[in-house]
């Protein structure tokens, strides 16, 4: 018995249709612990760096972690790890709902999947055990109408399952189409949402995973000492500002918050500036006083920051749909000027039933809508929609047109810098992405040059040591000054590897926020361990100096670890007018780099750094 652990990772080989279990042992899991641990050892032992994202011999890590399906608040996460189409590097995302913790109740820690199936399938999983069915009939469905579908057969079929005791996660017809953007998207809204997932979920033809809530029990060494750092970690967690806006209005409430900031991005960062009477309209707090909402739960969570909503005024009365978090808001609203709360509803919805990225969506809308204006694209040139700023309804065209590949979408299905590379000219200065292919989260990054600094060096085709959770209070650093570049280079390097931690763990990033007393108290009574912060951080480390050296190995080219003009540019006006960073940006890489151990100019983790996270076996592929 390991504790913590059900010990047992399924393999799927959708080539052959053979499905099978290995063991994992000791000494993996107390040196990468689970989700993005377990997805980057795999990933590097099994993908050689001749496979590309689309080849049948690239494969998709599913994990979860100790806590994972336990009573530790939102323990319900998963990671997904893979080889993506958007840089053809390594992927890392999660998404929460109930998947990960049915997935450990299945009796399983994780799932590893590869080859190419000669037909669609979709993957059950139940009773301790699994199987291919066939999904032709769910292809062209959207990810509600593929959910809703394999609920209704599998209830049908088996009689003993109920709706809320199966988890689905699948792609839409954005997977299906291999656009290089696609997530996987589950439990009515939740996504993993990075680096192009779905499309490879379509490049293999697997259209959906389904998972029965089982009855296998998770070993807890100390039982009541892990529910004691269970009720202590939550007791400190809803004292947490974030935490009790969240509870009360979900993600949105930070809308009005980061206009003041200059983090809203605003009309493809041609201005920093957003007027507030507009940021409070399409905030949460807003649709929860002016339309009709109900709760939407996750595993464990006690925050419940998710609801369903009706809207019930403007031109998009009566639609219903999940309530979009900020970065949908952000994307739908702000980044392409539009300003009416109840459209954002319905291009959020839309965008999760297609499976896409809403980032990178609301990131190439903008785009299109700036070159529109500008006279690079002409309405003929975008099948007849004219793409004016704020025009929800060609945003929804245009959106649709991705997911199929349609028309002008199978460029957009691209993503926004191979857009601009298509146009050329004066599109690459206009849009918004790092060299190596991605887009950033939702905000003005220009105004947090830790976040700008981080996407550009990220691992994980997102952003990797920073996501917003107060540093200070992690790790006792006092007050950052996000425009100093020598601090924030300095910063990035020490507090990489905590979220990466984080993310192995199988529970929620808001329902940790920076309680990472309480949280290791939970880590270690379910397991036994007594893992100190910097041990979490040597782990966490450990996994990003894996990382880095499989996209060493995979063709990162160093020199495209920076940002594109517009992503780089300096602000005009607003609260960051004037602050550049690209006059300091080649000495804040360096300095990164080498605090992290790495050699200044390629990027690459030294010997000793590799020697010293006893990553040895590493030396002889990248040096």
């Amino acid at each position: 018995m390991i504790f913590g652990y059900q010990g047992k990772i399924l393999r799927v080989n959708l080539t052959t249709q053979q499905i099978n279990t290995f063991n994992l042992n000791d000494d993996d899991i107390k040196r990468f612990v689970g989700g993005t641990g377990f997805g980057a050892k795999i990933l590097y032992e099994e993908v050689p760096s001749e496979v590309q994202w689309n080849d049948p011999e690239n494969r998709i890590i599913i994990a979860s972690g100790p806590l994972g399906g336990t009573i530790f608040v939102g323990s319900g996460t998963f990671t997904l790890v893979t080889k993506g189409p958007m840089t053809n590097l390594a992927v890392d995302t999660q998404a929460n709902g109930y998947f990960g913790a049915f997935l450990r109740l299945s009796g399983f820690d994780g799932i590893v999947i590869h080859g190419q199936a000669e037909k669609w399938f979709y993957l059950f999983i139940h009773d301790g055990t699994a199987e291919l069915r066939n999904g032709n009939h769910l292809i062209g469905k959207d990810t509600m109408e593929t959910e809703d579908l394999i609920k209704g057969e599998i209830i049908r079929e088996f009689g003993k399952y109920r709706k809320e005791e199966l988890s689905v996660f699948c792609i839409g017809p954005a997977g299906e189409k291999l656009v290089r953007f696609a997530g996987l998207v589950g439990d009515y809204g939740h996504i993993c949402s990075k680096g192009g997932n779905g499309a490879v979920f379509g490049s293999k033809r697997l259209k959906a995973i389904v998972v029965v809530k089982g009855d296998y029990k998770i070993p807890i060494k100390n039982e009541q000492a892990f529910s004691e750092a269970c009720k202590e970690h939550w007791e400190a967690l809803k004292n947490d500002y974030h935490v009790k806006m969240n509870m009360e209005y979900g993600t949105g409430y930070l809308i009005p918050e980061y206009a003041k900031i200059g983090l809203l991005p605003v009309k493809n960062y041609t201005t920093n500036i957003f007027p507030m009477e507009i940021a409070e309209r399409l905030s949460s707090q807003y649709m929860r006083t002016h339309f009709e909402s109900k709760k939407k739960t996750c595993w464990m969570c006690k925050i419940a920051h998710n609801r369903y909503t009706k809207v019930t005024e403007g031109p998009y009365k009566e639609f219903e749909g999940e309530e979009p978090e900020y970065e949908l808001i952000a994307a739908f609203g702000s980044q392409i000027w539009q300003i009416d709360p109840g459209a954002t509803v319905m291009l959020g919805d839309l965008v999760d039933r297609l499976g896409m990225d809403g980032n990178e969506s609301g990131w190439i809308l903008g785009f299109i809508m700036e070159c529109y204006e500008k006279g690079l694209l002409k309405e003929h040139e975008l099948d007849g929609i004219k793409a004016n700023w704020g025009d929800a309804e060609a945003a929804r065209k245009l959106l649709i047109k991705i997911a199929n590949r349609e028309g002008i979408g199978n460029i957009l299905a691209e993503g926004v810098k191979r857009i601009a590379e298509h146009i050329g000219g004066e599109a690459l200065n206009i849009g918004v992405y790092t060299l190596k292919g991605t887009t950033p989260r939702g905000h003005d990054h220009r105004s947090r040059w830790p976040e700008l600094l981080d996407s550009c060096t990220s691992n994980t085709s997102t952003i990797e040591a920073q996501a917003g959770i107060p540093i200070t209070r992690l790790l006792g650093l006092g007050d950052i000054n996000m425009f100093n570049p020598d601090e924030v280079a300095k910063i990035n390097a020490k507090y990489n590897g905590w979220h990466i931690f984080e993310n192995s763990l199988g529970v929620c990033r808001f329902c940790i926020r920076s309680q990472n007393k309480t949280l290791l108290k939970a880590v270690n009574a379910i397991t036994g361990w007594s893992l100190t912060l910097n041990d979490a951080l040597i782990i966490g480390k450990r996994i990003v100096n894996l990382l880095r050296a499989f996209n060493i190995k995979h063709g990162l080219n160093p020199s495209f670890e920076k940002p594109s003009p517009r992503y780089g540019s300096t602000p005009i006006d607003g609260p960051a007018a004037g602050k550049g960073i690209m006059e300091h940006f080649d000495k804040m890489i360096k300095i990164y780099r080498r605090e992290m151990g790495w050699d200044e100019e390629t990027g690459k983790p030294l010997p000793e750094t590799l020697k010293a996270y006893g990553l040895e076996f590493v030396i002889k592929d990248i040096w």
